[in-house]
C-alpha cells in the first residue's frame, strides 16, 4: 500500500480486480430477498382472512355485511405498519439479533442479521390497510343505500375521505415515484398522514356511536379494539416529538462537497446509531450516522452534496440543527454477530461504517473506494481510518478510475474467510455487491430504500 498527502491505494489496481470464478465460491440462485418475503408473508395471511371471510366466516351475507371484522383487519394491518417503525421496537428487534452468541451455526446468524428488511412488514401492512379501508367504505357505503343498521351519513363521508388519504399515501410510497419525488412524498407520508390519523378518530368515534344506537361515550369507546389500536399508534407518532431539541453544532467543510457536522447531546448516540436532524422541524428530516470523537464526548455526522438539502447545507452551514427521536442503529450494526466482516463504502458511506470500525473488535477489512479521499473528506479523517485499519484498501477513483466492488469484496471474502459483507453504497452499487455476494454464497448486507 502506498501512502502519500493525496491518496491511499494499492500499488497495483490491477492486482485487486480478479477474474471469475472465485476460487471456493460457487454461483448460487438468490432468492426473493427478506423485505420481498415479509411482504409476501403478509399477503399470504390477509389473503388467507379474505378467503375465510368470503367463506367459513361469512363476512358478506344477504343480512349485511360484518362491519366490525372488516375494521378490524383495517386496524390490524395499520398498527403493525406504524409500530414497526416505532424507534423504541426498532432497537429492541435489533438488540435482540445483537444477543445472538458467536457459537450458533453461521445460517442462522446470516437470516437473523435480515432484521433491517422489517421495512416489508411495514410496507406490506400499509398497503392491505389501505385495501381493507377501502373494501370496509364500500360496505358502509352499501349498507347506507340499503338502509342497513350501524351507518350514518358522517361515517359514510369520513371513511370516504380516509381511504382516500390512505390510498393517496400509496400511491406516493410507489419505489418508481418514491425515488422521483421524494421531498413530495416525505411532506405527503407526515402531513397526510397526520390527516388521514385525525380522520380515524372520527371514524371510531362515529362508528361507536352508529352501533350504539347513536348514542356513545368516552367509556363505549373504550371498550373496542379501535380506541386503544389507535390510542398505540397516536402514541407511536407522538413519542418522537416528544423528544425534540434544538442544539448547537459546529461544522467544519473540509471540501465543497462534504461537511463535518460536530455536535453534543447530554448522552451520545451508541456507535452505529444515526439521528433523524432538520433545519425546520415541519419540513424536511434526514438521518445521518453518528461517529463518536475517539478522544473526547460528542459525536460527527459526515454530510455530503447529494440532493438540494444536503447542498444547501453544506453551502450555508447553520449554527444549530434540530434533533428528534431516539437514535437507532443501521445496517452496519448487524456484523456484530459474525466472527469477521468486510466492509465496503463508497464516499460518504464511510460515515456509517467508521463507528463499527472503532468499537468492533475482530476480524474486520475495509475497502473505501471514493475521489480524492484527503481532498474531498480532508486529511484528519482519513488518518483516523488508517489508525483504525492499518490494512484498509483506500481507492481514489480520480486517480484510478471506478473499481468493481464486487470482485473486491468477494476476493478479501476468498482470502480472508469472512463470514458477512456490509456495503453502504448508492442504491444501484449496493444493490449490485450484495445481490452479487449472495449469489456466490456470501452473506451479504445493504441499505433499502423502498420501506
Amino acid at each position: 500500500m502506498k501512502i502519500n498527502n493525496k491518496s491511499i491505494v494499492r500499488e497495483s489496481g490491477a492486482a485487486l480486480v480478479p477474474s471469475y470464478p472465485i476460487l471456493g465460491l460457487s454461483l448460487r440462485w438468490t432468492p426473493l430477498s427478506y423485505y420481498q418475503r415479509l411482504f409476501l408473508l403478509v399477503t399470504l395471511v390477509n389473503t388467507f382472512f379474505l378467503i375465510y371471510g368470503v367463506t367459513s366466516g361469512h363476512w358478506w351475507s344477504e343480512k349485511g355485511i360484518q362491519l366490525v371484522d372488516i375494521s378490524n383487519m383495517v386496524l390490524v394491518n395499520l398498527a403493525i405498519a406504524v409500530l414497526i417503525r416505532q424507534q423504541y421496537i426498532i432497537n429492541f428487534l435489533f438488540r435482540l439479533v445483537w444477543q445472538v452468541p458467536l457459537s450458533w451455526p453461521l445460517f442462522v446468524r446470516r437470516r437473523l442479521a435480515k432484521v433491517y428488511h422489517f421495512g416489508g412488514l411495514h410496507s406490506g401492512c400499509a398497503l392491505f390497510a389501505c385495501l381493507w379501508l377501502i373494501v370496509f367504505s364500500a360496505a358502509v357505503y352499501y349498507h347506507h343505500c340499503h338502509a342497513l343498521p350501524n351507518v350514518s351519513a358522517a361515517l359514510v363521508t369520513i371513511n370516504a375521505l380516509l381511504a382516500a388519504l390512505l390510498a393517496i399515501i400509496t400511491i406516493m410510497a410507489h419505489p418508481a415515484i418514491r425515488r422521483r419525488y421524494h421531498n413530495l412524498f416525505e411532506h405527503v407520508h407526515r402531513y397526510v398522514g397526520w390527516a388521514a390519523l385525525l380522520l380515524s378518530w372520527g371514524q371510531a368515534v362515529c362508528f361507536t356511536r352508529d352501533c350504539n344506537g347513536g348514542l356513545w361515550s368516552l367509556l363505549t369507546l373504550a371498550k373496542t379494539p379501535a380506541f386503544w389500536t389507535l390510542l398505540a399508534i397516536t402514541g407511536s407518532i407522538i413519542l418522537p416529538w416528544l423528544r425534540l431539541r434544538k442544539v448547537p453544532v459546529t461544522i467544519e467543510r473540509p471540501s465543497e462537497h462534504a461537511a463535518i457536522v460536530s455536535f453534543d447531546l447530554p448522552r451520545d448516540p451508541f456507535a452505529g446509531s444515526s439521528f433523524a436532524i432538520s433545519r425546520s422541524p415541519l419540513s424536511e428530516w434526514h438521518a445521518f450516522a453518528n461517529i463518536p470523537f475517539s478522544d473526547r464526548s460528542g459525536c460527527r455526522m459526515l454530510i455530503s452534496r447529494a440532493g438540494d438539502w444536503t447542498s444547501r447545507f453544506i453551502d450555508s452551514p447553520p449554527s444549530h440543527v434540530w434533533f428528534k427521536g431516539l437514535p437507532t442503529p443501521g445496517v452496519g450494526s448487524v456484523g456484530k454477530i459474525f466472527h469477521s466482516v468486510i466492509y465496503v463504502a463508497t464516499g460518504s458511506g464511510i460515515g456509517p461504517l467508521l463507528p463499527h470500525l472503532m468499537t468492533l473488535n475482530r476480524p474486520r477489512r475495509l475497502i473505501w473506494s471514493t475521489r480524492n479521499p484527503r481532498l474531498t473528506y480532508g486529511d484528519e479523517m482519513v488518518d483516523e481510518i488508517i489508525r483504525l485499519q492499518p490494512d484498509v484498501l483506500i481507492w481514489d477513483t480520480d486517480a484510478h478510475g471506478k473499481p468493481d466492488l464486487l470482485q473486491l469484496a468477494l476476493q478479501l471474502a476468498d482470502e480472508s474467510g469472512a463470514e458477512a459483507v456490509i456495503c453502504i453504497a448508492n442504491r444501484k452499487l449496493t444493490d449490485y455487491v450484495v445481490e452479487g455476494c449472495e449469489a456466490h454464497g456470501v452473506a451479504a448486507y445493504g441499505a433499502i430504500w423502498d420501506s
